[in-house]
């Protein structure tokens, strides 16, 4: 699966690259968006429906399932990443993948970070329509699709921030994707899984602040880009 950042990457200023070597903020800022894009892609499609499927159904249990996906919002990102090591470690059931140290695995671990959010905010958001609008989308002669997907619409502004926030839990993440990632850049000094959190807290380390602060300007302009970017789609949701 691939996404399109290669763009974005090109809008980072090229001063950016100056005290470093050629192509290692560049390169890092791709590994991030890369990870962040795919694995709250992957978190969206599968959140959504979810949050549906507890926004219109009662079953029992469906307090429970809330409290859990509740709790998840606050769960400890060092331990999704140990789980996520051990899952794809040589000794883990997907261990002959040979995932551990790739992005496919940091795109797992960041999935597991991002669901709990957008599937909780989704559902605040669908929960949130008026009755009416259900209602009225029945008297109309819709099927419960054809009303869900009303609701959706409705709803769609607050489904956004649930995106924006899990967005900003992945790309903002630290723990966990140094867990499975590894930090590891090639001879070249090029990332291999190196985002720019774990760039920022090698550097500071290493006392090099001014190297920090220049990541920690590019994580913050790519954070507030994608909000704005979220903010308009939702305020033409609205309109």
């Amino acid at each position: 699966m691939s996404v399109p950042v290669e763009p974005v990457v090109q809008l980072v200023p090229a001063l950016v690259d100056l005290p470093f070597r050629e192509g290692y903020v560049s390169s890092i800022v791709y590994v991030s968006l890369y990870v962040s894009l795919i694995s709250v892609g992957l978190s969206t499609v599968f959140s959504v429906p979810v949050a549906v499927v507890l926004g219109f159904s009662e079953f029992p249990g469906k307090r429970f399932v809330k409290s859990v996906i509740n709790t998840g919002m606050g769960f400890p990102s060092v331990v999704v990443g140990l789980v996520v090591l051990f899952v794809v470690s040589n000794q883990g059931p997907l261990g002959a993948l040979e995932l551990i140290f790739t992005k496919q695995a940091m795109i797992m671990s960041q999935f597991v970070l991002a669901t709990p959010p957008i599937t909780a905010i989704s559902l605040a958001a669908i929960t949130g329509v008026d009755d009416d609008v259900r209602d009225a989308a029945r008297v109309l002669g819709g099927t419960r699709l054809d009303a869900a997907l009303v609701v959706l619409k409705e709803a769609r502004y607050g489904i956004a921030t649930a995106v924006l926030a899990g967005f900003g839990r992945a790309i903002s993440e630290v723990g966990s994707v140094l867990i499975v990632g590894g930090n590891i850049t090639g001879a070249d000094g090029i990332s291999k899984t190196r985002t720019l959190t774990t760039a920022i807290q090698l550097e500071a380390r290493q006392g090099q602040y001014e190297t920090a602060m220049v990541l920690g300007a590019v994580l913050v302009a790519l954070v507030l880009t994608v909000n704005a970017v979220v903010v308009r789609f939702g305020d033409q949701g609205v309109r």
